[in-house]
């Protein structure tokens, strides 16, 4: 899953951002109103962090905009504002949650995973194909009802795919999906992961097939019982 982190404070944004890494989700920091809406005009994300007070500007605006054009981005404002009728706006405004600073990592990384477990519009929480079951909330995967561990990019991809079951999914979403904007991304990166990741499932007996259209991209389907 992909996070934006819209944070001007730099220490903070990097643990933030190390957090979030760490507990396998996809994440692009930003630092002021104008590049986190190039961003979001680039990237459909899971979960925006917004700060309010920005070098450029207001978050806020950020927020108002998303909501006047029906995006329904999960959105957690973190800010120093502690004004009771300032979050009352926030929310009123389309916030899902508002968290003032300081505060805890822990507390933060458990409303992330919070907000995330709410149902997005078109998304599923819980997905499943053949012997997989996968909560893209704690991004635990289980085969057969036994959890395993997938690398971060390898989970990024099949979640996306196991969202788009039975449909092609472009190679680019899929990059959009495991790759924040400062990787380095080679030409067959998604070819190598998507490659790992079949034979991962395989060796798992997960009963799935995970097929390549040339030059278009992906489809995840069931297989058949052998």
């Amino acid at each position: 899953m992909r996070l934006l982190v819209v944070e001007d404070n730099q220490n903070l944004a990097a643990i933030i951002t190390k957090l979030l890494s760490n507990n396998l989700y996809a994440v692009d920091t930003v630092e002021t109103v104008d590049t986190a809406r190039a961003a979001l005009t680039a990237v459909d994300y899971d979960l925006v962090l917004l700060d309010l007070s920005l070098p450029d500007g207001d978050g806020s605006d950020i927020l108002r905009s998303l909501r006047r054009e029906g995006r329904t981005t999960r959105i957690l404002v973190t800010t120093a504002r502690a004004d009771v009728l300032q979050r009352v706006e926030t929310l009123n405004d389309g916030a899902d949650d508002y968290l003032v600073k300081p505060f805890s990592v822990d507390e933060l990384l458990a409303r992330v995973r919070a907000l995330l477990r709410r149902p997005s519009e078109g998304k599923q929480v819980v997905l499943t194909a053949g012997r997989l079951t996968l909560d893209t909330t704690s991004l635990t995967l289980s085969v057969a009802g036994q959890v395993t561990a997938l690398p971060r990019r390898e989970l990024g991809i099949l979640i996306t795919l196991l969202g788009s079951q039975g449909h092609l999914v472009p190679r680019r979403k899929l990059e959009n999906a495991v790759y924040s904007f400062d990787n380095e991304v080679t030409p067959n990166a998604i070819e190598a992961a998507v490659s790992r990741l079949r034979r991962r499932l395989d060796s798992l007996h997960a009963l799935v097939t995970i097929t390549a259209m040339r030059g278009l991209g992906y489809i995840l389907t069931e297989s058949d019982i052998a």
